[in-house]
């Protein structure tokens, strides 16, 4: 559960979370109008459901419904599935540094100084999350669609942590091309 919860804590640089999609070439998107939740949702295996995920399940059908998918929870031509997965990640790199040492010169009979170039290396240790959302083919049980959002996790308040969330569903919508009955995409998707 503490995956899930820190889940929405996807942070990353001012340009949002890293965002990744892959589509199914075989799949065809003209037809599918509709759209409901698979049960039960990868994030809600423990058999309950949480604020967050509810709040996942909230953008997702702003982000469906804006464009011009119907919500049917009974019979969905797509079900949406969603997970969060938490990583604790370590980077390490060299800073290019630079020094003065001095030493006391007999010969001069005072401290000289000389410049000094050397690698310092420096080790950052983060938390990475990603959140996935994955659109499957509800007659063929088949993934047709699937969207990361990668960042890092940071401690945030509800508040904070709700609208983490909301940005990252809407970065991975944004890479989302097709609308509801049409096969062909309505932007360029870019796949990263």
């Amino acid at each position: 559960m503490l995956a899930v919860v820190t889940l929405v804590l996807l942070t990353a640089c001012a340009t949002g979370p890293r965002v990744h999609t892959d589509t199914d070439p075989q799949a065809d998107f003209s037809h599918y109008r509709t759209y409901g939740f698979y049960q039960p949702l990868a994030m809600e295996q423990s058999g309950y459901s949480s604020y967050l995920s509810d709040q996942l399940k909230t953008s997702i059908r702003r982000e469906m419904d804006a464009r011009g998918y119907r919500f049917d929870a009974a019979s969905p031509d797509l079900k949406v599935n969603f997970q969060g997965v938490i990583r604790e990640r370590t980077d390490v790199y060299q800073v290019p540094r630079s020094d003065v040492r001095f030493f006391y010169s007999y010969r001069a009979r005072s401290y000289v100084g000389f410049p000094v170039w050397y690698d310092e290396t420096r080790i950052s240790q983060y938390t990475e999350g990603t959140l996935t959302v994955d659109l499957v083919d509800a007659a063929k049980n088949r993934l047709v669609w699937t969207g990361d959002a990668i960042g890092r996790v940071t401690q945030k308040t509800a508040q904070q942590r709700a609208v983490a969330a909301d940005q990252a569903i809407s970065a991975i919508f944004a890479k989302y091309p097709y609308r509801a009955g049409s096969g062909a995409p309505s932007m360029p998707a870019t796949h990263r």
